[in-house]
């Protein structure tokens, strides 16, 4: 089977524009009738599904905190099998890692060996741009920063003065994408809106298609991707929760990270899907649960109101099934949850636990994990909380004990109530 070239989309920071960049080129190339295979760095479950939407393929995350080296490799061999090219959108800047220092975009593009294309916001930029550029080019000398595409270019003026300063840098100015209200992205308390929430998806991603098109030598990028390494051995995979996993997908639960359940069936386990938003109830022949995360805040009135999905949790517990909640889907397996606007709707009832989002505190890190629960996992973990809302729970051990990337103690995460648990830690893999 033919293995696919690389290339990574970085950055100097955030906001530079990756995510607009990366959907352009994934739809660009896709219109040129190439097989593109879509990647992030990191955690994020958001940027990915707008990339996937725009490659036409799923996309997957590889996360250089969280995984080990092989499983990095291995995930990136995997998904670039067959394809033409793997994308790997960053995330932050290129350096920018957790609070441990560890697990930048950098890091990724060392350990998979492929090599970086650097996109600059040029808003404010003039001929200092090239010592900017060059300062992130000659960092790190495993990390090969190959190409620059400008954003946010304000005219042909200002594009002439940044391409004259960019060559002596020596590096290849492969595009200027001109300043354009229509290729800014929507945003939310958590980030991006899901593509399914954003009106005109389809218009924004052919908007960004044809401007990389028209300003991004589509050739010259192509030439500077890299093979990737071709690892015949499978990734590491956290075992399925049971033989037959009923999984709530909708926009409410939208936070599953493929590789887990691309694992969970490798290893023989059945997968049903549904949803909680349309009122249906986990498959009687389910004997594990799994609520992803998501944004169930934004949809407390219809899950308030969804007799036969709460009905067919209760007949999951009831019959033994392992039902297991991440941050959203833990927020749902409570009592209720408070919205922004003050307004309490009731929800499953399976923890006493009480979760509100109206006096929001952000909680933000990669998590080590421990636990001693029935989940059919190591005792160590690594995981990732991003959450706005808090939790209270009423008298329940937690499911687990939680380090920062710093290997300081945070507080117990989440709760267990017989084969009932769930925290807003995602789980990404083992050590």
């Amino acid at each position: 089977m033919y293995l696919a070239k690389g290339l990574v989309v970085s950055a100097p920071r955030s906001g530079s524009g990756k995510t607009v960049i990366t959907l352009g080129l994934l739809a660009a190339l896709r219109r040129r009738g190439l097989v593109v295979a879509p990647a992030k760095s990191g955690p994020d479950y958001i940027d990915p599904q707008f990339s996937g939407r725009a490659a036409g393929r799923d996309a997957i995350n590889l996360d250089p905190w969280a995984m080990p080296q092989n499983q990095l490799r291995a995930l990136a061999s995997q998904q670039g099998t067959g394809a033409d090219l793997l994308l790997v959108e960053g995330a932050m800047g290129l350096f920018d890692a957790s609070a441990d220092g560890q697990g930048s975009t950098g890091d990724l593009a060392e350990t998979l060996g492929l090599p970086v294309i650097l996109v600059v916001d040029a808003d404010r930029h003039s001929q200092s741009v090239a010592p900017l550029v060059s300062g992130f080019a000659h960092w790190r000398p495993g990390v090969a920063v190959v190409g620059v595409i400008l954003n946010r270019v304000a005219s042909a003026r200002h594009e002439r003065m940044l391409a004259s300063a960019l060559r002596e840098t020596g590096l290849p100015l492969l595009g200027a994408i001109p300043r354009r209200p229509e290729l800014v992205t929507p945003e939310r308390h958590l980030g991006l809106v899901l593509p399914d929430e954003t009106d005109g998806f389809e218009s924004f991603r052919d908007y960004a298609a044809q401007a990389i098109a028209d300003f991004v030598d589509l050739e010259s990028l192509l030439a500077l991707a890299e093979p990737l390494q071709d690892l015949a051995a499978p990734p590491v995979a956290l075992p399925p929760l049971g033989q037959h996993i009923a999984i709530a997908r909708d926009t409410a639960f939208a936070f599953a990270y493929p590789h887990l359940l691309d694992g969970w069936r490798a290893q023989g386990a059945d997968l049903s899907f549904f949803s909680p938003l349309a009122n249906e109830a986990p498959s009687l022949a389910a004997d594990a649960v799994f609520l992803p995360g998501g944004y169930p805040e934004l949809h407390g009135d219809v899950l308030a109101a969804a007799a036969t999905f709460h009905t067919g949790l209760v007949a999951a517990r009831d019959r033994g099934a392992l039902i297991y909640g991440e941050c959203g889907g833990f927020m749902v397996l409570g009592q209720g949850i408070v919205d922004k606007a003050g307004t309490a709707h009731a929800m499953c009832g399976l923890l006493p636990v009480t979760t509100r989002i109206d006096r929001p505190k952000r909680v933000l890190g990669y998590r080590r994990l421990l636990h001693e629960s029935a989940l059919p996992w190591p005792s160590g973990l690594n995981g990732h909380e991003f959450h706005y809302s808090s939790a209270k729970a009423s008298g329940l051990p937690p499911l687990f004990e939680a380090l920062d990337a710093e290997g300081i103690r945070q507080p117990p995460m989440g709760a267990v109530l017989g084969r009932v648990m769930g925290s807003y830690a995602h789980v990404i893999c083992a050590p």
